[in-house]
């Protein structure tokens, strides 16, 4: 099937007689004739469900859909993309051990390693997302477990180059692990490039809508971890939490990450996604496959008229022939990257702020990859503590503005921005 037709179609093939529509599975748990049925469950001798909290009927269906999407083997829900990230390099990567990641991801994803994740003990080494494979490789040591990137920066915008930082990962008997949220599997699937691990949060274009806070985890079932299991012990030697389970001997290489992630990971952290949540993220994935063209197409007309005004110093868009990754991007997103945007208005931050005060069709949000225009000035909202040196430092100039740029008509999302630089 297309990725159009997967959109609707896959993950749920209801039989004679039951919905249409995936059913919402809104129960804690589930009643068997026999303790010998559920032990069979617990000792993971066989398949099917006994507490929401490893696995629900709904959940299921969903990410059976997302992982159809991506090309994966199989995959997982979470109740955030935090969360998905977390468990992502949790799952291989424990205290004692390292991880290379790209300088430029999510501020949210950076602090979750750099700080939350450091207090558990795993190390990470940052390095440009632009850096020479002769770099990339000096940043492994024995240690390292995975590589992680985002396949477009929120919101630096930066392009990461699946194909080159998975042969460097690959080298080292390590998995790459890529964070797909922006481009969605409608415009990259980084497993067909070379990635082994790809997280998502489902609260920005799967949803869509702002209806749910969600995550998904999807594996591409190509990683061979009994090759290197002197660096995998949590998924190649056995699991006395679990009878004495080895992972990637029962399950294969197609189901021993998302096996263990499920059955260790969230059976002790909890971050599940409600049904209800899940329900509401496959909504949001009926109509992806329409929904992105069109976000690509209005960013790329709003790229280009902001790239022509006289009252914007800079323009940052990756569709545009101008941007360092354009060619990067064509390549691995031929029919379009993203609908975010990032600019910066001349005057500075005070020009700034009477910009996003102007606006009359995007709203202030701190959200991003929505139906919805919306808008963030970064130095008088999540970063208004810092000095305008303090900014410029970290990226985040006081001109900076990131326009998130939704489905409504693209002339009248140019008509708002227009209005809104004049009045400067």
């Amino acid at each position: 099937m297309k990725k159009e037709t997967k959109c609707i179609q896959a993950g749920y093939t209801p039989k004679n007689g039951e919905p249409r529509m995936i059913p919402i599975v809104q129960s804690t748990t589930f009643k068997y004739d026999t303790s010998e049925d559920m032990g069979k469950l617990f000792d993971l001798e066989a398949s099917g469900y006994f507490y929401t909290r490893l696995q629900n009927p709904t959940n299921d269906y969903v990410a059976g859909k997302i992982a159809a999407l991506e090309g994966g083997s199989a995959a997982m829900l979470t109740s955030s993309g935090q969360a998905a990230n977390f468990f992502a390099v949790f799952n291989i990567a424990s205290n004692g051990d390292h991880v290379i990641a790209s300088s430029s991801i999510y501020g949210g994803t950076f602090n979750l390693f750099n700080v939350t994740m450091r207090k558990m003990g795993v190390d990470f080494t940052f390095i440009s997302p632009d850096a020479s494979d002769e770099e990339i490789q000096a940043a492994f040591k024995p240690n390292t477990k995975a590589v992680f990137g985002e396949t477009i920066a929120n919101p630096a915008l930066t392009v990461f180059d699946i194909e080159r930082w998975a042969k460097v990962a690959h080298k080292n008997g390590v998995p790459l692990i890529v964070d797909n949220t922006f481009a969605t599997p409608i415009n990259c699937r980084p497993i067909e490039w070379g990635a082994d691990i790809v997280t998502h949060s489902t609260t920005k274009y799967m949803d869509g809508h702002d209806a749910t806070v969600g995550g998904a985890i999807v594996d591409s079932g190509k990683f061979d971890w009994m090759a290197h299991a002197e660096k995998f012990p949590g998924l190649c030697t056995p699991d006395e939490s679990y009878h004495g389970i080895t992972y990637a001997t029962k399950f294969g290489k197609e189901g021993a990450f998302i096996t263990k992630c499920t059955a260790q990971i969230m059976r002790d952290l909890g971050s599940i996604q409600a049904p209800m949540n899940a329900y509401l993220l496959n909504l949001g994935l009926e109509s992806l496959a329409c929904r992105m063209p069109v976000h690509c197409a209005n960013a790329q007309k709003v790229a280009e008229f902001l790239e022509g005004s006289d009252k914007v110093a800079w323009v940052n868009y990756p569709g545009l022939k101008s941007n360092k990754y354009y060619e990067l991007a064509k390549k691995y997103m031929p029919d379009g990257t993203c609908g975010v945007v990032s600019f910066g208005v001349k005057g500075g931050r005070a020009a700034a702020e009477k910009f996003m005060k102007n606006l009359k069709l995007a709203i202030i949000a701190t959200h991003v990859a929505d139906a919805h225009t919306c808008v963030l000035h970064p130095a008088s909202s999540t970063h208004r503590q810092l000095t305008d040196e303090e900014l410029i430092a970290g990226g985040v100039g006081p001109d900076l503005i990131r326009l998130s740029v939704g489905i409504e008509n693209a002339d009248d999302i140019i008509a708002d921005v227009k209005q809104a630089l004049e009045l400067i």
